[in-house]
């Protein structure tokens, strides 16, 4: 009888393997015939690697910032009732990693700061502000799959924050980032190097993941005439300069910090020069201030002094060189506000005080606008949310970023203590400041369509909170 029944459960288990096999060739089969071969190979790989990747929280993580930074506009190459990103499939694999520890019993003690109130409040303003929009125009699939991004990219301020418990965790994502950027920079530049047909025949090929296909090489003011500007695989120049400016300011205090994450420190050193030389030829200025100003803030530290005189062999360079005398003339048309591409923010920032002065205190939304006359795009991340969730939105953001560094300062008392994470916390906070610089002239960490920006900027703020509630309690950062 026992062995009947052995017998039975092995007829019944090669039964199962056999469906699930029959199922997975069919469906293989039926992807190969609709879609094709190559893609169908690249689904399987891709299933199977997620699957791996879902097993373990930290890859999981290291993924997001990996789609982030390398192909931030990648989609899937064909449709499932809607055309998800790269980058939605990885944050939503680690958000729901994360989600199943805390229902599996996995994770216990949840983890925030004071400031996680305040971006809560926040949260729920721009929820408010979206719910009154619609009373301008109903939302589109695009803008609502694009708001509910946003605030999942939000959301990592409270998942991170909660998830990051020790100093090397914090210190391998600063690795990770380091790396990814570098590999962003690096392709930033070959790009850059090769002739324009070839880098533009290069990245159409990236059409069929939904990027354009055609007309990606770009120059100042749009004009063939003038330099090329690098792009990368982030096709927009500026937000390509955005997420450099952030990450070499992030990189800085590694080249002179007590325990940097790299031993060899001309590693580092050689890094933060390639990404600060993508930075460069991105001909962002606000990109550019940005980086200047975020440096300058590290060096005003013990330790990082020496910042202070790169700054000035750098400025010395660009006002003599031959090379950047065409830089310099566009930051002195910046400030005197005579190119093209300033009057033109000139004008729309002129346009946006219209908008707020008749929607002052919660904007219009993210749906539509009353009158065809009024428009919300602005290059100013602070007056696109003033046009969109009001005075008292950017008032809450504002709050909310002033508590992260009121919140570091704090913790800054505890950093010599620490070695380990004395570098990483400034680098953290430093980055955010270089952000929040940024966006006085760009818009790309608040406009909804540019989710791999909000979400580079997001994970930045949850990095330096994380860092700062490490550092105020030693004996958790020290397991």
């Amino acid at each position: 009888m026992t062995f009947l029944n052995a017998h039975l459960s092995n007829q019944s288990y090669g039964l199962k393997l056999g469906l699930l096999l029959g199922l997975c060739g069919g469906g293989i089969g039926l992807l190969v015939a609709v879609a094709g071969p190559i893609i169908a190979a690249g689904a399987v790989i891709g299933l199977l690697a997620g699957l791996f990747v879902t097993s373990n929280i930290s890859l999981s993580l290291y993924g997001v910032i990996l789609v982030a930074a390398l192909i931030p506009f990648g989609t899937l190459p064909f449709r499932i009732g809607l055309t998800p990103t790269f980058l939605d499939l990885a944050l939503g694999a680690f958000v729901l990693v994360y989600a199943v520890q805390w229902i599996s019993g996995r994770r216990s003690g949840l983890r925030l700061t004071p400031i996680n109130l305040l971006i809560a409040i926040y949260v729920l303003w721009l929820l408010l502000a979206f719910a009154l929009g619609l009373r301008f125009a109903s939302p589109t699939s695009t803008i609502a799959r694009q708001f509910a991004e946003t605030l999942l990219s939000i959301s990592l301020t409270f998942v991170l924050v909660d998830l990051l418990r020790d100093s090397q965790s914090l210190r391998r994502l600063v690795l990770v980032i380091m790396l990814a950027v570098g590999a962003q920079a690096a392709t930033t530049l070959t790009l850059y190097a090769l002739p324009d047909e070839l880098a533009e025949r290069t990245l159409i090929r990236l059409a069929r993941i939904g990027y354009p296909d055609g007309g990606v090489i770009r120059y100042i003011e749009d004009n063939p005439e003038e330099s090329e500007r690098a792009i990368g695989t982030w096709v927009d120049p500026n937000a390509l300069g955005g997420i450099l400016a952030i990450s070499a300011v992030m990189i800085a205090p590694q080249v002179f910090a007590h325990r940097p994450v790299l031993p060899q420190r001309w590693l580092t050193f050689g890094l933060l020069g390639l990404v600060s030389l993508a930075l460069v030829l991105t001909f962002s200025r606000a990109s550019m201030l940005a980086f200047g100003l975020g440096v300058a803030f590290i060096a005003c530290f013990k330790g990082y002094r020496r910042y202070f005189i790169l700054i000035l062999v750098g400025v010395i360079l660009l006002l003599i060189l031959p090379q950047t005398r065409g830089y310099i003339e566009r930051f002195a048309e910046a400030f005197t506000g005579t190119d093209l591409a300033t009057q033109m923010r000139l004008g729309e920032y002129g346009d946006a005080l219209e908008l707020i002065s008749e929607f002052p205190i919660t904007g219009v939304g993210f749906t539509g606008t009353p009158r065809i006359t009024l428009y919300t795009d602005v290059a100013s991340m602070y007056l696109i949310m003033a046009n969109q969730i009001g005075l008292v939105g950017v008032g809450l953001f504002g709050v909310s970023i002033v508590g992260v560094f009121s919140y570091g300062w704090i913790a800054r008392r505890q950093a010599a203590l620490q070695p380990e994470m004395e570098s990483i916390h400034l680098g953290y906070h430093a980055a955010v400041l270089a952000a929040l610089i940024n966006a006085t002239a760009d818009l790309y960490f608040f406009r909804l369509d540019f989710h791999a920006s909000i979400t580079f900027f997001w994970i930045t703020v949850a990095l330096a909170l994380a860092s700062s509630r490490l550092l105020l309690e030693p004996k958790t950062a020290s397991h």
